[in-house]
């Protein structure tokens, strides 16, 4: 990765991480999900978990003047998805010893997207979830996302319909991988 460096979120960040998420919600997933099932999902599903931040689990990639180019989490917490208004399971802590970390929330902004700042965050969230303790990740992707955690050893383990208000639930994909340490 050439275009940034990676840091922590800081809840200061959280109004720019909103945006970004809206900015990359609605220009890089037309193509699997339909303009109103987007809308219905920016919030709920597609949005940013404050608690994440405070965890210190969210990272960002920065350019030189410290804008935000993406933003991806790990979480030793049990839901898979959701933002504030709407987490996918309760948000207790995991054990490292018999659990799976999370990977959470990863958007780019869409004017770098496919230059590998998903990618640098997936291995430094995945760094950070060995030190942790954590042999094994779970996620669950976006059909957009899919194809970033399969080409980096995720294996599918199911598939699932989010439910989101007044449209069709949005298809995602449930994945494991092992970490070696």
């Amino acid at each position: 990765m050439k275009d940034g460096v990676i840091r922590r979120a800081m809840l200061e960040d959280i109004p720019v991480l909103e945006d970004l998420v809206r900015r990359s919600a609605r220009s890089l997933l037309p193509a699997h999900y339909s303009a109103g099932q987007i809308e219905a999902a920016l919030g709920p599903v597609f949005g940013v978990d404050v608690q994440l931040v405070r965890d210190g689990t969210t990272l960002v990639v920065v350019d030189g003047e410290d804008r935000i180019l993406a933003c991806g989490s790990w979480s030793r917490r049990r839901s898979l998805f959701g933002s504030d208004a709407h987490h996918s399971e309760a948000a207790e802590p995991l054990d490292p010893a018999v659990d799976a970390a999370r990977i959470r929330a990863f958007f780019v902004d869409p004017g770098h997207a496919r230059r590998g700042l998903g990618k640098a965050l997936l291995e430094a969230c995945e760094a950070a979830i060995r030190e942790a303790g954590f042999g094994e990740v779970e996620l669950v992707a976006t059909l957009a996302g899919e194809l970033l955690y399969s080409a980096h050893g995720y294996a599918e383990t199911g598939r699932l319909g989010i439910e989101v208000r007044g449209v069709p639930a949005l298809e995602a994909v449930r994945m494991r991988k092992g970490l070696k340490s």
